[in-house]
């Protein structure tokens, strides 16, 4: 069966973000079944799931209380809709995130992908100016980050351009205004890491001085920007964005379906730099990575301007078909209580200790040009020069080459160009993050020597 499987999965199975022409050759892995952070192939391998199943994984695999959580719903009901009706697992778990998110978010819309969690606050953020009290027309343009991603439907990908990925879009989005990151690991010509900084703190007071009658609202990756390569924000930034768009009364949406539940090491960046976003967008880890579900939490100055006589039009015509889905609001609600019981934050802190202490092999490596760590988020930039931090040609896929020798040694792990990633689920226990830095090691000096 294995061999009709392989068979099956190179004719017919198009893989996300995957060099197609490429992939029969590579012989991935079929994961058939999971046990703690552990993956099992259809041929018995096992690996170690070093990205927590593309960033969402919680609490391992098969986990019990969620594995119920499920079950017990589906003896009820897997799904019905929201429009017109409700549940009382969707309901609860829009209070009990209410009253765990920064600020004064007291509403929840719920969709399915992070993508459609930035979707929905770009819309909410539009129609906002157009119905509040005192309305203004023509604000439309969306602030965002160099670098940033927040998904792949054409209102994110419009705020979260990458080149590689979105060239052949271009035309087809719709105009932001860029404010630089504020990283410095490749500084511009005449500038040092000091004078970029404070270019990239003044370039958010000027742009929006400039533009505020326009802004709809300032998109921000709150601490770091996953998929530009783990971009970790200068400390301070976060809130300085907050102060000017709080001075402008510009809402400032945060993206925290990378960074949420965790992973920077409280349950949200936001909180680190006390900020208090007028919308939170949210997925991956809400499930523990079980099911998918996404929310768009906002505050009630932003809900109550879409309130009046349905003859005025002021409602929100937008929404998925499983929006609210029962099973998945179940296992989220089963997620968040184990993350509470477990204690989890806390060993979210003791093993970003570890992965930092381990990792520090490489620092005088000749090939590796920054570690760069945020809680569990970590990313290993390989140059082919440290000194001139010159990249290595694209062509080569240097990263990807390190996955596949990391993947012979039972770890699962993806490169971000040639960044590669370390993300462990925020629960996995300090000796696998032993396991994970000792494989990307050896995997990084096998195909580097």
């Amino acid at each position: 069966m294995s061999s009709t499987l392989r068979d099956w999965d190179n004719r017919h199975l198009w893989h996300p973000f995957t060099a197609m022409s490429a992939w029969v050759e590579e012989n991935a892995p079929i994961i058939e079944s999971g046990r703690g952070f552990d993956l099992f192939d259809i041929e018995g391998r096992r690996y170690l799931d070093g990205i927590s199943s593309l960033w969402c994984n919680v609490h391992g695999h098969c986990v019990p209380e969620l594995d119920a959580a499920i079950s017990d719903q589906l003896k009820k009901i897997a799904h019905t809709t929201l429009l017109g009706g409700s549940t009382p697992t969707a309901i609860e778990l829009a209070h009990e995130l209410t009253n765990m998110a920064p600020g004064k978010l007291e509403h929840v819309f719920f969709s399915d992908a992070g993508a459609t969690a930035v979707e929905a606050a770009l819309k909410m953020a539009v129609q906002y100016h157009v119905q509040k009290s005192g309305a203004t027309q023509g604000k439309t343009l969306f602030v965002r980050m160099d670098e940033a991603y927040h998904g792949d439907t054409f209102g994110s990908v419009s705020v979260g351009r990458v080149e590689a990925f979105h060239k052949p879009f271009a035309n087809m989005l719709f105009d932001t205004l860029t404010v630089p990151c504020p990283v410095t690991f490749r500084l511009p010509e005449g500038l040092d890491r000091s004078s970029w900084i404070e270019h990239c703190f003044t370039a958010v007071e000027s742009s929006i001085a400039e533009n505020h009658e326009r802004i709809a609202a300032f998109i921000i990756e709150p601490l770091v920007q996953g998929a530009a390569g783990i971009l970790v924000h200068e400390p301070g930034y976060l809130k300085h964005v907050r102060e000017v768009t709080a001075k402008y009364e510009i809402p400032l949406i945060a993206d925290e379906v990378a960074v949420g539940f965790g992973k920077t090491g409280t349950m949200f960046a936001c909180e680190q730099e006390q900020v208090e976003p007028d919308i939170l967008c949210l997925a991956k880890g809400i499930t523990g990575g079980y099911l998918p579900l996404a929310a768009t939490l906002t505050t009630s100055e932003i809900y109550n301007s879409f309130l009046g006589n349905p003859r005025e039009g002021k409602t929100f015509y937008h929404g998925h078909t499983y929006t609210g889905n029962a099973l998945a609001s179940a296992v989220s609600l089963a997620n968040l209580k184990l993350i509470q019981a477990n204690s989890v934050l806390n060993n979210t802190q003791k093993i970003s200790t570890r992965l930092h202490e381990r990792l520090q092999v490489l620092n005088d490596h000749p090939h590796v040009g920054e570690i760069r760590q945020k809680g569990i988020m970590a990313g290993i930039e390989l140059v082919q020069d440290r000194d001139s931090r010159t990249p290595f040609d694209s062509h080569r896929r240097i990263g990807h080459q390190v996955i596949l020798a990391a993947r012979k040694r039972g770890v699962i792990i993806r490169p971000l160009g040639d960044v590669i990633v370390l993300m462990p689920a925020i629960a996995m226990p300090e000796d696998s993050i032993d396991e994970l830095c000792e494989v990307t090691i050896a995997a990084i000096q096998e195909t580097l020597s």
